[in-house]
Order: structure tokens, then sequence, then C-alpha cells
């Protein structure tokens, strides 16, 4: 009998095409936003590419506090929002699909964000929805975990009736497979193989890159390159 897959994942702001591959298939994100927020890492800055493949790095300036959750990380800079509207239009006005998500963008660029996990929600939902992708997304904050680390997604996986748990590669360096085994959940890695498009687009691009060019061919490039991989029950750390 099929598991049911839990798939957990700090929000992060135009997160790479990895992080969607892993949501082809299940109903609910649940966004770790009661976690300790990470400076200068993927929950507020990732990358683009112009026509050329020049890249470019978009950045949300917050106000930082020692150990703050991430669910009450502040925008510094209501700013940005110009800034990063600005730079999306002139480093994707020729891509092909560019004025298919024109609006959305300019619609979200015009709001104005307070708390980040607001902002990286509104992006991810916006992805998912270009997508075609049915996805609920569920914040830890409203209702945090017991524990920290493996403990904490072992917990959400009892409360969401979950056995089987789907992580990246990341997350293989931590996990503490004999705690997972005892509580009778699977553990099963979500790998992302680059699928070339565009002109020959670099692998660690925003999602947000693939859309520019393929459109609503995105889904499809995505599966592509999907793969998951299931681990057996550990007695002992899972290796890095």
């Amino acid at each position: 009998m099929p598991g049911r897959v839990l798939v957990a994942h700090q929000p992060a702001y135009w997160p790479w095409c990895g992080y969607f591959s892993r949501l082809l298939d299940v109903e609910v994100l649940h966004l770790l936003d009661h976690v300790q927020f990470s400076e200068r890492g993927r929950q507020h800055r990732n990358t683009i590419a112009d026509h050329a493949g020049r890249t470019v790095r978009l950045t949300v300036p917050v106000r930082r506090a020692f150990g703050q959750p991430l669910a009450e990380v502040t925008i510094a800079d209501p700013g940005f929002r110009q800034r990063h509207w600005r730079t999306l239009s002139e480093t994707y006005r020729r891509a092909p699909h560019f004025g298919r998500y024109a609006d959305r963008l300019d619609e979200l660029y015009a709001r104005p964000w307070t708390r980040l996990v607001d902002l990286n929600e509104a992006v991810t939902r916006l992805i998912l929805d270009a997508l075609d992708l049915d996805v609920r997304l569920v914040r830890t904050s409203s209702d945090p975990p017991t524990g920290t680390r493996t403990a904490a997604l072992a917990d959400l996986c009892r409360r969401h009736e979950a056995n089987v748990l789907r992580v990246g590669t990341g997350a293989t360096g931590y996990l503490d497979g004999d705690l997972l085994s005892r509580a009778g959940i699977g553990i099963e890695v979500a790998t992302y193989d680059h699928v070339p498009y565009g002109a020959s687009r670099s692998a660690r691009l925003s999602v947000l890159d693939l859309l520019m060019h393929e459109g609503p061919r995105a889904r499809t490039v995505l599966a592509a390159g999907a793969r998951t991989t299931n681990l057996p029950f550990q007695s002992r750390e899972v290796p890095a």
C-alpha cells in the first residue's frame, strides 16, 4: 500500500527547481516557519539570470535578531519591491513567457509586505499556480511541532498520519534514522537532475527562470528531472 508522504521545507524567496519538483504528487507543503532564521540563506535571497546567462542576485533586506524564528522576521526596507520588480522586468523582458506572468508579478510587488514569511508564501503560491499544482500551504508556526530537527519532523508526520518523510539531500546529513524507524516512518530522498531548457540555462537558478523560458511546459521539465529514492530504516544516523 502506498505511503502517505509528508513534505516540509522552510519558506524561501523564489526557490530553485528542486524545491518544487518534490511537490508534483503531494497535496500539502508544510512551511517550516517556526525554525530559526538563517542569514544570507535562501530564505531571503536567490539567483536569476539575464538573456546572456549573467547571474543576478535578489535579496530581501531584513531586520536581523539573533535566534529569531523565521515567522517573526520583518522586512527592513520596503523599497526592495520597486528594485526587484525593476530588476525582473529588465532581466526577463526578452524571455518568451515574460508577458504571461508580468501582471501577477507586478501585483505581488505592489503589495506592502511587512513580514518575510508572508512574502515567501505569496511567492510560493504564485509558482504553484503557474505550475498548475494544487498544493495547500500550512505554516508550522500556527501549531509548532515538538522537538527539533528529526523529532520535529517525526511529530509532523504523526500529526498528519504520514508514514513517509520526503526530504532533500541536505537533510540526510542530520536525520536520525533510528528515531524515524521507531516511529514507523520511512525516508524518501528527493533529488532533481537538471533538465536543459532555454539556451542552456544554469541548474541553480530560481524556478522563476524556468517559467520565464518554458511557460506552461515548466511542469513537464520539472517532472523529467524529479527523482525519489526510498532509504531503508536505519539503526544509526543516516550518512551524508
